[in-house]
């Protein structure tokens, strides 16, 4: 297919495609959905090799937002029955990373529910990132709090972080539809200050909310113009008791399909399988090893993900291996000093006000053989293990 060769072309090159060869990708068919694959791993293993970063999240203050972004069963008027808690302490936020990294995870991602973190919450956050990285030797560490406010990135920077998770979500034309507490420019503006604080900037999308190709493609250039270390593509999980509880828009090679154009689009940076893979992805995720080069580990902020050791197992049955702690994520020329990048590698999945990670997890089987297209309910679990709870985490 020439659309292919060209994006392989200009993947290996790290030019842009046009809007149109973007938007081919997804119009693509399922029958030709292996060889889109084919073509983006070509990219993704000529920048990353075979290797997965893999991430851990723990959420620091669950549920109780003040915002309404309609994806988010956290948010202002949620009705779903999710874990709500206060701030972990340091050495509870600290126990939880542990369980991470022990199971293999380079990054931890500290998640806060919330419209922004006040001074307060910034020192407070300041303390957990010294504990963990004291605790945690060779950990990185990458905050998603909210909207920032000047010189709070700074802050998080002297304290350690190494990262900054806040992600646009989707095209700023839809955006006053998902979400009115605050605007597509307020996010923007946070993800610029992670960067002119030094922080590995991590910016990125949720599909499956009713978007148009044309605003996934929109969403992704304007990621690919904000510059990312590390691009989170979440998958919606329609959670009951949210506004897009009925949003079951997404199969396993549409999924494929939107993850190739972000490699395209976005060649040499961290291209991360974020909420929503277990439930849309499915028995498919393998494939999508071959699109993305980082997955996060175990359970999400307020679902339940696949178990840690199935996550390990998946990546070395499909010829995959972890990214060792010591290996740089990025190509060198991202590197600070390199030619034009940030460093470092992102954080986060999407999920609150302003920053986290999205709903997903995995239920028990079905009792009978679902049907392509049906909603897929049975797949989404509360998360009631981990973080603010006596139980132990999945990692």
């Amino acid at each position: 297919m020439d659309l292919l060769n060209t994006l392989v072309d200009k993947g290996l090159r790290r030019e842009t495609p046009t809007r149109e060869e973007a938007l081919a990708v997804l119009a693509t068919s399922d029958d030709d959905v292996l060889d889109v694959v084919a073509a983006a791993g070509k990219v993704r293993r000529h920048w990353f090799g075979r290797r997965v970063k893999l991430n851990y999240l723990v959420n620091l203050k669950s549920g109780l937002c003040p915002e309404d972004c309609s994806y988010c069963s956290q948010r202002l008027g949620s009705q779903a029955g999710i874990l709500k808690y206060t701030w972990l302490k340091p050495d509870e936020a600290s126990r939880a990373a542990a369980a991470g990294v022990a199971g293999g995870a380079k990054r931890v991602c500290l998640v806060a529910s919330g419209r922004g973190p006040t001074d307060r919450d910034v020192d407070r956050v300041s303390d957990t990132i010294r504990t963990i990285k004291e605790q945690n030797e060779g950990v990185e560490v990458c905050a998603c709090l909210g909207l920032l406010s000047d010189g709070q990135a700074e802050r998080l920077r002297s304290a350690g972080a190494d990262a900054y998770n806040h992600n646009l979500n989707t095209s700023e034309a839809t955006y006053g539809g998902i979400t009115t507490t605050h605007t597509y420019a307020d996010r923007v503006d946070t993800v610029n200050k992670a960067h002119a604080a030094g922080l590995s900037a991590c910016s990125g999308l949720i599909a499956g909310m009713g978007e148009s190709d044309e605003d996934l493609v929109d969403v992704v250039f304007a990621l690919r113009e904000l510059d990312p270390d590390s691009v989170p593509v979440n998958f919606l999980i329609p959670f009951e008791g949210t506004p897009l509880a009925k949003e079951w828009n997404l199969t396993p090679q549409r999924c494929l399909r939107i993850l190739a154009m972000v490699r395209f689009v976005c060649p040499d940076v961290e291209v991360r399988i974020a909420g929503g893979r277990e439930v849309h992805l499915r028995t498919l995720q393998p494939l999508a090893l071959h699109l993305a080069n980082s997955v996060f580990l175990g359970d999400y902020l307020t679902s339940e993900g696949q178990a840690g050791r199935a996550d390990l197992e998946m990546i070395a049955d499909a010829g995959f291996e972890v990214e060792d702690t010591d290996r740089l994520t990025l190509p060198e020329h991202r590197l600070p000093g390199g030619c034009g990048s940030h460093g470092g590698a992102g954080c986060g999945a999407h999920e609150g006000t302003g920053c986290g990670a999205h709903e997903d997890g995995v239920a028990g089987a079905s009792d009978s053989a679902p049907q392509a297209g049906e909603p897929r309910t049975d797949l989404v679990a509360v998360r009631r293990r981990g973080a603010g709870t006596d139980l132990a985490p999945n990692a």
